[in-house]
């Protein structure tokens, strides 16, 4: 988890205990704000160039949205300088390309903001043999789905194969069917006749008539009979194969259905609460890279949740599963727009038992749990996980987003985190800098920030 304070202009990344680097940053200036929100690991590249502001070179891109903002290495003068990215030490954002990984949080607060440990009823523990148990029932239940597409391939064939066998008989019932209606029409007539006959030639001629239509009608019926009972069989195989066709697509859709959740098992869960739509939205990435870049994610579960109190606000809380723990899971919990307290706002939902069985039992550290007052932003799309931004902060990240003039920018020095072993060294005091956007020249001291090692 990275959390970047705008108020302190610093980052800070966490692992499963505590933090374990810090780095200052520079985020959006004045009508170019960083939007402040909770945001994941979109994409990554080691060496970006900006499509939005003329190629300029943005090493060791980080992508939390699709629309532009990243975390990147950039020159740092000291205050927030950049058009809505979040500019890192070049050395550092190299230090910690490596180490972070595809949808990893990302928090950026107005304010300073750092997690702390929480336990609640509402976050769900997951159940150690259900996890254990998680690999091999995907690989089982992907068997199964592939055995179920299987078998809709084979039905389809059946039908293919019972219709062309049946294809003779219904011909044959067509024109049996209609010979005999035919003779029945004529039959009717001749009866028709009979009874309105006037004297006895007239009687004898209908009579005649009435048994030669007679005769032909039994005639058409017993070919019609005939024909029903030797294709029976064939019929009925031509309609069971299609009863058969529907009853494997069923099975396909729930053996499909079945498989995705279990190889979705394997991933860490995450839960969006929008007091603004009064929906909660799942999501987990399928570890299926797109085309024009990302991964994409399963968003199959979206549903109407209780919000106790729906009109008063709830602030922006963010739950994680940090680890495993005695319990299933050990939780912490970021805080970075308080109306209610992190504890009040889980007291406030209830999230549906339904989907709570869904996805509780395999939930695996870094699943999150987010609650907000805050609709999810624009941004959210299928190649995202959730993008929530806090709509009464700036937003001029978001809103300007416009080539800029090329300008030549300060490159990574020995000193700024660039050097091989700079990363556990003191850093030297920096030269004055060039600040590309025509500011005069100063020297803008930072602080030093301390380290820890990696326990990722």
């Amino acid at each position: 988890m990275a959390i970047v304070s705008i108020k302190s202009q610093q980052v800070t990344l966490y692992d499963a205990d505590d933090w374990i680097v810090r780095a200052p940053v520079s985020t959006g200036t004045k009508g170019r704000e960083t939007p402040a929100g909770v945001f994941a690991l979109v994409e990554k590249k080691e060496d970006h160039r900006s499509n939005m502001y003329d190629d300029a070179h943005m090493p060791h891109m980080q992508r939390i949205t699709w629309n532009g903002i990243a975390m990147h290495g950039g020159p740092l003068p000291g205050y927030a300088a950049s058009h809505g990215c979040v500019r890192l030490p070049f050395g550092f954002a190299e230090r910690i390309f490596g180490k972070t990984r595809m949808g990893m949080r990302v928090i950026i607060s107005p304010n300073d903001a750092a997690p702390v440990s929480i336990a609640h009823p509402m976050l769900f523990s997951s159940q150690a043999d259900a996890v254990a148990a998680a690999p091999s029932r995907a690989q089982t239940l992907s068997r199964e789905a592939e055995d179920a597409a299987k078998a809709v391939d084979a039905a389809k064939k059946a039908v293919v194969t019972t219709a062309r066998d049946a294809k003779p008989v219904s011909a044959a019932l067509r024109k049996f069917e209609a010979a005999k209606k035919r003779a029945d029409v004529e039959l009717a007539a001749a009866e028709k006749a009979l009874a309105n006959a006037k004297d006895d030639a007239a009687r004898a001629k209908a009579e005649e008539r009435q048994q030669k239509a007679a005769a032909k009608a039994a005639e058409a019926s017993a070919q019609l009979e005939a024909t029903q009972a030797d294709g029976k069989a064939k019929l009925d195989a031509a309609a069971a194969a299609k009863e058969a066709v529907k009853a494997a697509e069923t099975k396909k859709t729930e053996t499909a259905k079945a498989a995705r959740d279990a190889k979705l098992a394997s991933v860490p869960v995450s839960l969006y609460v929008s007091r603004a739509t009064q929906k909660l939205y799942v999501r987990r990435s399928t570890q299926k890279p797109e085309p024009d870049g990302g991964e994409r994610y399963d968003y199959s579960i979206e549903v109407p949740i209780q919000i106790r109190n729906p009109e008063k606000p709830i602030g922006t809380h963010v739950f994680t599963a940090m680890a495993r723990g005695d319990n299933g899971l050990r939780w912490s919990a970021v805080t970075i727009d308080e109306a209610d307290s992190a504890k009040d706002a889980l007291d406030r939902i209830t999230i549906p038992k339904d989907v709570l069985d869904r996805i509780a039992p395999t939930a695996l550290p870094r699943s999150s749990i987010i609650i907000s007052d805050e609709p999810l932003s624009r941004e959210t799309n299928y190649r995202t996980e959730f993008v929530a931004v806090l709509s009464k902060q700036p937003q001029g990240g978001f809103i300007t987003r416009k080539p800029t003039p090329k300008v030549e920018v300060a490159s990574a020095r020995e000193d700024d985190y660039g050097g091989p072993f700079s990363w556990f060294q003191q850093r030297r005091a920096p030269e004055p800098r060039y600040d590309p956007w025509g500011r005069e020249p100063r020297y803008q001291p930072q602080p030093q920030q301390p380290q820890r090692g990696w326990r990722w």
